[in-house]
């Protein structure tokens, strides 16, 4: 099975470099999947984790500028516009929780209010550095990208924290993948019954996210609870 699924998979492109590459760019699936497959493939381990990071971390480049554009026309498509809203909602949900939790870790009261502003700064950042970096499901560069998106931080240090989060998190699959090089077959089935799993999960959770509130309040929240640089 595993191998009709890796001749499937590369038989779309023809080309086994350029279709690890997009396998990472998939959502859910990403570099924590397309480096095992590439390496069921053919590929070495290096080149199948080489592929799969810069695939996965360039996909970060497009997402962040095309998210709130893209999201804004799919929500006035009837039935398929609210689901959307919910999508939408979910990231900005999952952002505010990371905002939260990164602004209870404890900064010294001494500090000026600019000094705080930029300590707090450093905090989401290592906030979202730390979340991408666990090679967890939905935890990598797509979700990790819409949350810098919704707590406005700006591109250049957003794409800092998610590329070197992914190379963490790439390092880790890698080194899992080596060690557990004989029996590939056997990680490649637990992938694909965790994406499955996984895609439920996350419809069932979108689901049941409540519809988005209005973008001005939106707006508002995120700016105070980030405590990050808007962007221009």
């Amino acid at each position: 099975m595993a191998d009709k699924l890796v001749e499937f998979l590369f038989g779309i492109f023809g080309n086994d470099f350029v279709t690890v590459a997009l396998i990472s760019a998939v959502p859910l699936i990403e570099l924590k999947g397309a480096i095992p497959i590439g390496l069921k493939a053919g590929l070495t381990l290096l080149q199948s984790a080489a592929l799969s990071y810069v695939g996965s971390s360039l996909v970060c480049i497009p997402l962040y500028f095309l998210l709130l554009p893209v999201f804004g026309l799919l929500k006035k498509i009837g039935v398929v516009g609210k689901f959307f809203g919910k999508v939408e909602n979910m990231l900005y949900l999952k952002a505010s929780d990371l905002a939260e939790k990164a602004g209870k870790r404890k900064i010294d009261g001494g500090l000026s209010a600019e000094e705080k502003r930029k300590k707090a700064d450093r905090l989401i950042l290592a906030a979202l550095f730390a979340f991408v970096a666990i090679p967890l499901p939905m935890t990598g560069i797509w979700t990790g990208t819409a949350i810098a998106v919704f707590l406005h931080i700006d591109f250049g240090r957003a794409f800092v924290a998610l590329v070197g989060g992914n190379f963490v998190a790439g390092a880790l699959i890698t080194l899992l993948t080596l060690l557990f090089k004989d029996k590939i077959d056997y990680v490649i089935y637990a992938l694909f019954i965790v994406f499955i799993v996984m895609l439920v999960f996350l419809i069932i959770k979108i689901a049941r996210t409540p519809s988005a509130p209005s973008e001005s309040g939106r707006t508002e929240s995120s700016g105070t609870e980030s405590g990050g640089e808007t962007k221009e």
